[in-house]
């Protein structure tokens, strides 16, 4: 992927005062931009997937609280923090599977925190520097997962994906679409089989997207059609991202995850999960304690406005589900591949 391709697409801006996403509801058939002046319009942008991906998600959170806070009284840091607290938790809920977002709220205050005892102006510049901070590293953090992903790519490999991990999904680049526009750039003639990834086709509409975009050879496929193309021995190898990892390796995914990796076991293929560090919840021993967002069943019982069941059928919506370490060949990070025992080599990584 060259260096214009990968810079191409800038899925979320900051421009002097405010935010500039591109908002995926309307990809692939419109590029529409939106501006984002208040925390408001950033808690539903977020929650209504106009920005998406755990990266992007944690990007566009550090811009959100920032301009939920700039606007606070600057009377006392006592009263401030009570407010940027409250508006920190209202952000919290917006999306509770991806940890990047939490991650980059704690960040944020922990670095306020340790300026508390200069003006309440300045704290609220060092907020807005910390938003800019995160999002520059996670470009940087993202080329580099990439990069460290080619050696796992065989010549002429075909590759399945899951859901959208490119520069849509991130600061640039992506986690997983990371990996394969990197091996395709070092001359590794790939093909990529693109699952649809529904209910909401972020696959069919966001990751063949990207793919036509950098001109790398793809098709796209039901859902339903991976397990035939592994049992055919037709997929080499499978790269997913990721919006939450225990300690353990246990990792939440786009719902549909954890079958593609039980599929891929039963056919020796191997699967990687692609992730920067800051995915990982050291926090929660394994998966169990992951928090599972459920969407409105609208999402299932209709498709592009049209009705495609009964009126009033109940639907069960998981945006997400947990694939066990078990089933995971490895993680690629900024850090380099990371294999079995996960727990003991996620640690050491903490530690380092």
């Amino acid at each position: 992927m060259s260096e214009d391709t990968a810079t191409a697409i800038q899925s979320i801006e900051w421009r002097d005062d405010h935010v500039r996403i591109i908002d995926q509801t309307y990809l692939p058939k419109r590029e529409v931009y939106s501006d984002i002046r208040d925390m408001g319009r950033m808690w539903e942008a977020i929650k209504k997937l106009r920005v998406r991906g755990a990266p992007a998600i944690g990007i566009a959170a550090g811009y959100g609280f920032y301009l939920g806070i700039k606007e606070l009284p600057e009377s006392s840091f006592q009263s401030f923090w009570v407010e940027v607290e409250r508006l920190a938790e209202y952000l919290r809920g917006a999306r509770p599977t991806a940890i990047n977002l939490e991650w980059a709220l704690n960040r944020m205050m922990t670095t306020m925190q340790a300026h508390k005892e200069e003006p309440i102006a300045e704290i609220k510049k060092v907020a807005l520097e910390t938003a800019k901070t995160i999002h520059d590293e996670d470009k940087r953090i993202c080329k580099k997962i990439g990069e460290n992903g080619v050696k796992l790519v065989k010549k002429n490999s075909k590759i399945l994906t899951h859901c959208n991990t490119g520069s849509l999904a991130t600061g640039q680049y992506g986690t997983a679409l990371s990996v394969i526009f990197h091996a395709w750039e070092a001359g590794k003639e790939i093909k990529v089989w693109v699952d649809e990834t529904r209910p909401l086709m972020q696959g069919a509409r966001l990751t063949a997207w990207e793919l036509k975009q950098a001109e790398i050879p793809m098709e796209l496929i039901t859902d339903s059609a991976a397990g035939s193309l592994m049992q055919r021995g037709e997929v080499d190898m499978v790269i997913v991202g990721a919006d939450r990892v225990a300690a353990n390796g246990d990792t939440a995914n786009k719902i549909g995850t954890y079958s593609l990796a039980v599929v891929a076991k039963e056919n020796d293929i191997p699967f990687y999960v692609a992730i920067p560090l800051s995915t990982i919840d050291m926090d929660l021993s394994n998966g169990s304690g992951i928090p599972i967002e459920e969407r409105e069943a609208e999402e299932i019982t209709s498709f592009n406005g049209s009705q495609i069941a009964p009126k009033k059928t109940d639907a069960y919506n998981p945006a997400f589900d947990v694939t066990p370490y078990s089933y995971i060949t490895g993680f690629i990070t900024e850090k380099g591949i990371i294999e079995t025992p996960f727990d003991e080599h996620f640690q050491e990584l903490f530690d380092d």
